[in-house]
């Protein structure tokens, strides 16, 4: 069996102007009146932009326990309170959301105007943040205490949209002119951001004053190791308490309390550039899609960890499976005919390279000549959103921007999304995609996913490889780790050591 043992160069630069020194390190007293010693977590992916969160940094920040928004996600995939303890659908475009009282972590409280304008700034950002794509969203404070929201069109979905990590509030000392959000002591989530080392660390004290209730660990020390293998050894030494996203090759090396396998709603996809080079030919596209065997990559390189890949969306999406149709307005496979393509993908998931090989293998016994590009995902990401590589291996949370299925459709396929790789620009996809985004009843709305999925899969401009479970590691002292599907959260107030 093929395995890839590629070796990350954690990038050292840093990407936070200045160090911010941490306000303790030391063993506390916990929540619960015992002692609350500091978690040690291995992180799969180091800052990409700077932490901001609007990107794909925001899970960071919530996976971590910093940053919160008016809502969270429920593990039914439903809106649940947070910072709005409440809200009500004053009519098709209007919402009102009432605030619980809460304080920011500097100190400060968490108003309806604070809030009003956590909101205006993330629609202000450039790019967009994924979960408001195609949505035009307006905040304002409504007295002290309740925020009204209004989107130009009606959104059903307005509430579990709004959980997305990339919606946080922050206090307004984050923000500045330009744009840019500083997180370091100004969300709202049990743990606060104290010292930032570039991509290599960052450490992150108990917030006391958290509206949920004192965390009953002290304080976090979380370092990005992006290779997988180097992850699953610090468990396995016990430098870390916590390993996120252990590669598949390493589990078996793992004693069998300390691995945690988790089904998600992670779909691994080979995305082709439907825009410029060989792929914008759809015959070609057919030819890639038709030369892959899924099951080749569930069984060899996800070892039993993964489904082969159905559509967008895999298993994990319950509903999914009974609702889905046909791709439509497929084109016939083309002959490749030593056609030369580029093959990208990053080496945070440490399966995503040996993917990218046997792809590589796949793809030249069809006639494609294959070179390929494998990098840090940091490193990559900005030449994959401007179209710079043919064909890329993404895996993908399909729930992880709102929780809405239509939401990935829109953000990844649409002429607008602001997280395009495949460059997809349909008309049909289009309609398809505003058509599901209108429907409020939630059955309705999943039928509607489903043939704007089928329109998607139909361009050929992505093909699901799997649909994978994520192992993580987890030391045989620590307790209440939060193994989300939707790989939002991993540390919250009752996890400790």
């Amino acid at each position: 069996m093929l395995r890839s043992r590629l070796l990350a160069a954690l990038v050292l630069t840093p990407l936070l102007a200045g160090c911010f020194a941490s306000k303790g390190g030391g063993s506390e007293e916990g929540g619960d009146g015992r002692s609350g010693s500091r978690l040690r977590v291995a992180l799969a992916f180091p800052p990409a932009e700077r932490l901001s969160p609007y990107g794909a940094d925001a899970t960071i920040l919530s996976r971590l326990g910093v940053a919160e928004g008016l809502t969270a996600m429920d593990a039914n995939g439903a809106a649940a309170p947070a910072l709005a303890e409440s809200w009500r659908r004053e009519d098709a475009r209007t919402w009102v959301f009432t605030l619980r009282e809460a304080r920011f972590q500097d100190g400060t409280d968490v108003t309806a105007s604070a809030v009003a304008d956590a909101l205006t700034h993330a629609t202000e950002a450039e790019p967009e943040p994924a979960a408001l794509s195609g949505v035009d969203l307006t905040a304002e404070a409504d007295g002290s205490r309740a925020v009204t929201v209004r989107t130009a069109e009606p959104d059903p979905v307005l509430p579990l949209r709004l959980s997305s990590p990339s919606l946080a509030v922050f206090s307004g000392k984050a923000y500045d002119a330009d744009g840019r959000v500083d997180p370091v002591g100004t969300a709202t989530g049990p743990f606060e951001l104290t010292e930032v080392d570039g991509t290599s660390s960052a450490a992150l004290d108990r917030f006391d004053d958290y509206w949920g209730g004192r965390a009953q660990a002290s304080g976090i020390d979380a370092r990005f190791i992006a290779d997988g293998t180097a992850r699953a050894n610090a468990l396995r030494t016990g430098e870390v308490d916590i390993a996120e996203a252990v590669p598949v090759a390493q589990a078996a090396t793992l004693d069998r309390e300390t691995r945690r396998d988790t089904a998600t709603t992670r779909t691994t996809s080979l995305l082709l550039n439907s825009a410029s080079g060989p792929f914008a030919d759809p015959e070609l596209r057919a030819a890639a899609r038709a030369a892959v065997d899924t099951s080749a990559l569930a069984e060899g390189v996800y070892e039993g960890y993964a489904d082969p890949g159905a559509g967008v969306y895999g298993p994990a999406v319950t509903w999914a499976e009974g609702k889905r149709v046909e791709p439509v307005g497929r084109a016939e496979a083309g002959r490749a005919k030593g056609t030369s393509i580029t093959l990208a993908t990053y080496d945070n998931r440490p399966e995503l390279p040996e993917a990218a090989q046997v792809l590589k293998q796949q793809l030249e016994k069809a006639g494609f000549r294959v070179k390929l590009r494998i990098r840090e995902y940091s490193r990559l990401e900005p030449d994959a959103l401007d179209g710079k590589f043919d064909a890329f291996v993404l895996a993908r949370n399909t729930l992880v921007d709102t929780g809405d299925p239509v939401a990935v459709l829109a953000s990844d396929y649409t002429c607008d999304g602001g997280y395009n790789i495949a460059q997809l620009c349909d008309k049909d996809i289009d309609r398809a995609v505003a058509e599901a985004e209108r429907t409020a009843d939630p059955g309705e709305r999943q039928d509607a996913a489903m043939a704007a999925e089928a329109a998607v899969l139909g361009s050929d401009a992505v093909v699901p490889l799997v649909h994978q479970r994520i192992i993580t590691g987890v030391g045989t002292s620590v307790r209440g780790v939060l193994l989300d599907p939707h790989e939002r959260t991993l540390v919250g107030t009752g996890t400790r050591r």
